[in-house]
């Protein structure tokens, strides 16, 4: 009996984890069961009592009563409806000189006291409350100027000066309230509600009010100049249930984690974006397709490589095919890092790059041969080709002639235009943009050298179909995440023209 190769157990045991994994997602959304015989403890809102609400802002995270500032009350709050609560708020000195500010949100019984202070509010044991940070550190994005128009001084020292990392203040923000009437095992508590539940008496358990920080994006960050006395902002209610708080919960502590690894609010907010407003099938069809996606994306990458490992000669192989992708991924990947790209972008990207480049390396036949000095010598192989090599390289010659009739004029006019009439951050800025305008409007024509030389051939047999294979896969996949992970437009647009090239391909092959 044939053992199973080793890709095949480790593909099986992964995907096993991704089922395992979805089904764990799906026991979020189940209540827990309160066993008759044993303690159990009920929501404050089962017997649907009026609450008021009040929101407060403040400079510091733990105000005293003469520190905040009222923003916004509402008797007999209805908790049962989506609300949208637009206000002003008043930005303070302290803030406006890149410091901090704070929301307090708090949810009262409607008996308690009107005239009593925040603290006083605040340390009712009847009181339900969370304080929210409205204000985010980050680097302001540069201005864009048109680099052959006069420059703005205001523009350019305002770039030279705003490098370090600025307050931003959360133009929209969402709080919550789990409004289910369900019970909860008192010595069984999910672990995730353990730090957000406040008992009063004995068996109940006060409104669990909490910030979806999943509805603040990174788009909603709005800088905080010294001219900004008041700044619109946008607070909206949203009753939700228990399963779609412990998700919430969970996923902010995988969040924390994330950027304890070293990735960015940018990076955390793409993630993000994944997660707001899913229900949870399609939540857990989004996590199965990027599975499959980063399972097809190993495999493409391993038979790639084992191709090109074995390959010892470069017949029905276009030279400038390869040259062109080792060239096209650096310069998306320059573009993508100028571009400040998730670096669920940034990471496949630079792995195909190094694997493009390490390609173009081989079939230019060239050798780093050390030497007593400190930098390796290059070397050329000058082995003789044969003739079937020799009459491939011919037919990639032919093609690449007639391509360049049509591709650099295109892409010289390009460039000149966006010189003249759109704004860029620096002339590095430009070239980037430049060449990969060219490269995602024009860069399929480079792979028509293959097709023409697959077409002069008359056969297909010497392409690596298998890899060639997972990677189709991943071109229709890449136009679902196209419209789920944040990136450039001309990225964006780039993963539906591959689709056109494989339908010719797999064409070729029938």
């Amino acid at each position: 009996m044939r053992w199973p190769s080793l890709s095949v157990i480790l593909s099986q045991i992964f995907l096993a984890y991704i089922v395992y994994s979805i089904y764990s997602l799906s026991l979020l959304f189940v209540s827990p069961v309160c066993e008759d015989g044993k303690p159990c403890l009920k929501s404050y809102l089962s017997e649907r009592p009026q609450l008021n609400l009040y929101i407060y802002s403040s400079v510091k995270r733990n105000p005293t009563s003469r520190d905040v500032d009222l923003v916004y009350s509402a008797q007999n709050f209805n908790y049962n409806e989506a609300q949208i609560i637009p206000t002003i708020l008043n930005i303070p000195r302290e803030t406006r000189r890149n410091g901090t500010l704070f929301l307090h949100v708090l949810l009262v019984p409607t008996f308690t006291k009107q005239d009593r202070s925040f603290i006083d509010l605040q340390k009712d044991i009847f009181t339900s409350y969370i304080t929210i940070k409205m204000t985010q550190y980050m680097v302001p994005e540069a201005e864009a100027f048109k680099l052959l128009g006069k420059k703005d001084s205001s523009i350019s020292k305002a770039n030279k000066i705003a490098v370090h990392l600025v307050s931003h203040i959360k133009s929209r923000v969402t709080f919550t309230i789990m409004t289910d009437n369900i019970m909860l095992p008192a010595y069984s508590v999910p672990a995730e509600l353990v730090n957000h539940i406040r008992i009063i008496g004995k068996q109940t358990f006060l409104p669990i009010v909490n910030y979806d920080f999943l509805q603040t994006r990174h788009r909603d960050l709005q800088r905080i100049t010294l001219q900004n006395n008041t700044m619109n902002v946008t607070i909206e209610y949203s009753p939700v249930s228990l399963g779609k708080l412990r998700l919430v919960l969970h996923v902010q502590a995988t969040m924390e984690n994330l950027k304890n690894l070293g990735f960015s609010d940018k990076d955390v907010d793409e993630v993000k974006g994944i997660f707001a407003d899913t229900n949870i099938y399609l939540l857990g069809g989004t996590f199965f397709i990027a599975a499959i996606h980063l399972l097809f994306d190993f495999l493409a990458i391993k038979n790639d490589v084992s191709f090109w490992r074995k390959k010892s000669n470069l017949i029905g192989l276009s030279k400038w095919t390869v040259m062109w992708r080792a060239f096209s991924q650096t310069v998306i990947f320059l573009y993508l890092c100028d571009e400040s790209s998730s670096l669920l972008v940034l990471i496949p990207t630079g792995i195909g790059t190094i694997i493009e480049l390490w390609k173009l390396k081989k079939i230019s036949r060239v050798q780093l041969i050390s030497s007593n000095s400190i930098l390796p010598r290059i070397q050329f192989k000058t082995d003789d080709m044969n003739a079937a090599e020799v009459k491939t390289r011919e037919f990639d010659a032919e093609s690449m002639r007639y391509l360049s009739y049509l591709l650099y004029p295109l892409i010289i006019v390009g460039a000149v235009y966006s010189l003249l009439y759109q704004p860029h951050k620096s002339w590095y800025s430009w070239s980037i943009n430049s060449m990969v305008n060219g490269v995602y409007a024009f860069g399929f024509l480079f792979m028509l050298p293959q097709l023409f030389v697959n077409y002069k051939l008359k056969s297909v047999a010497h392409l690596p179909w298998r890899a060639f294979m997972y990677k189709a896969f991943n071109t229709f996949i890449d136009d679902v995440f196209a419209f789920i992970i944040t990136m450039p437009t001309a990225h964006r647009i780039a993963c539906f023209r591959d689709d056109a090239v494989f339908l010719i391909y797999l064409y070729q092959r029938w």
